[in-house]
């Protein structure tokens, strides 16, 4: 089960889950509004979970009911 960044991350995009990120997930685009995390590269450390200064990263089934649809935006960013 891979982690998720929620619509918290929207405008702000801080990039201190990259940089701990152990496997390189973490993606974005310049006009994307938020950083993504990649389902099939992740491989559940949390690293970034802690990291996140806006508390936007869950674990998949973590993931709050009012930010499920970030799990969506989420795959169809790597789609």
């Amino acid at each position: 089960m891979a982690y998720v960044i929620t619509e918290l991350c929207v405008g702000v995009k801080d990039r201190a889950c990259v940089e701990v990120c152990p496997v390189d997930c973490i993606h974005d685009a310049d006009d994307s509004p938020q950083m993504y995390i990649n389902p099939s590269e992740c491989i559940d450390c949390r690293s970034c979970e802690t990291e996140c200064p806006v508390g936007a990263i869950y674990s998949e089934r973590d993931v709050p009911d009012k930010w499920r649809q970030s799990i969506a935006v989420n795959m169809a960013f790597f789609d």
